[in-house]
């Protein structure tokens, strides 16, 4: 059975005056449940507060735009309270609770990319909110909850009843909030669009990757992940994750064009992406991207904290290291053809810009 490869945008799942929170449903991308991938994006407004959560999955977050607060607890930890901004990455292990809320007027956008291997459901977070109108303590009977709490029923009963909203609300202006550390941000976070290239290719593009030598904290969640931006008109070699690795691919900012090719050479995937979109790309399966004019910016996971991938163009291919007569026999071409091929791309790797 053929599995749809389309990209897909997300969907509201909830929200109101403080924002909303959308999903990717494993029914339109199937491949989020056969890989065990979450993907999510949180929307806050003005004062939109995200109430303190935690979720059956571990995550990546990435924030796609606007600035705000994050608070972050592990388990049997203090909190710690990050100010975040576009091209935030920050690791979410299991058993984390988290809160989140934007006191700016643009909207703060965050994409979560998570393995849901050992959730409840295949393919989607399930998040457990501690208050609101499905807060966990909202099926407990008021005994339980104010003994858990050492609280006369009265109290009891206060607490777990006065919040009406459920998972976003919006607070009232001027409401006090804590203030960032800039402590906290340290080993917790890592921005991608201001920490070291680990590709710079001159018309090409740039990659920035994220593990466990940046963000330590990657190892415990138990994923890879980039920051790709590519040049208008460029090229990203056709490659693979030679880890048995899935990637997820969020399009951050741009167009472009994408062709994926699986087994006995069958093209499985040909089509346009923009902003918004979201694909994976199974394991093993060769990718290839071609950005429009305005280029092409994506965010991706990777299945395993510290990724390794194959290229199949450009110096660093699997090309330049087979001897020529292999690629003779292997092409079924003369000496001509064979060294015509392997003079070209002999300073490229990775990125290829566009053609003169």
């Amino acid at each position: 059975m053929e599995i749809d490869l389309s990209p897909k945008l997300s969907k509201k799942v909830y929200g109101g005056d403080g924002g909303a929170y959308y999903a990717w449903c494993p029914n339109e991308l199937p491949m989020l449940r056969q890989g065990n991938i979450g993907a999510a994006k949180l929307a806050l407004e003005k004062n939109g507060f995200a109430l303190p959560q935690y979720s059956d999955s571990a995550k990546v977050a990435y924030v796609l735009q606007g600035t705000g607060v994050a608070g972050i607890i592990l388990p049997e930890k203090e909190e710690k309270v990050l100010a975040i901004k576009k091209g935030d990455a920050i690791a979410l292990p299991f058993g984390v609770t988290t809160w989140w809320y934007n006191k700016e007027d643009t909207e703060l956008a965050i994409l979560f990319l998570g393995d849901t291997s050992k959730g409840h459901k295949s393919g989607s977070f399930t998040d457990f909110c501690l208050t609101g109108s499905n807060g966990i303590f909202t099926g407990f009977s008021t005994e339980f909850v104010s003994r858990a709490w050492d609280l006369d029923e009265s109290t009891a009963k206060t607490l777990v009843g006065s919040q009406a909203g459920k998972g976003i609300v919006k607070l009232a202006a001027g409401t006090k909030m804590p203030e960032p550390k800039a402590e906290h941000y340290k080993g917790m976070a890592l921005n991608c669009e201001e920490a070291p290239l680990d590709v710079d290719i001159k018309g090409g593009g740039k990659v920035v990757v994220l593990n466990t030598k940046n963000l330590p904290l990657v190892g415990e969640v138990g994923l890879g992940a980039d920051l790709v931006r590519l040049n208008g008109g460029a090229m990203c070699s056709p490659g693979f994750s030679c880890d048995s690795a899935l990637q997820v691919t969020y399009i951050v900012r741009g167009s472009g064009r994408v062709q994926v090719v699986g087994v006995d050479g069958k093209r499985v995937l040909e089509t346009t992406v923009k902003a918004g979109n979201l694909f994976i790309v199974p394991r093993f399966f060769v990718v290839s991207k071609i950005s429009d004019a305005d280029g092409l910016d994506w965010f991706s996971i990777i299945t395993t904290p510290n990724p390794i991938f194959t290229h199949l163009a450009g110096r660093t291919s699997v090309w330049k290291a087979l001897s020529p007569e292999v690629l003779q026999a292997s092409f079924n071409v003369g000496a001509d053809v064979e060294q015509k091929f392997s003079s070209k791309r002999k300073a490229e790797e990775i990125f290829f810009p566009p053609p003169n």
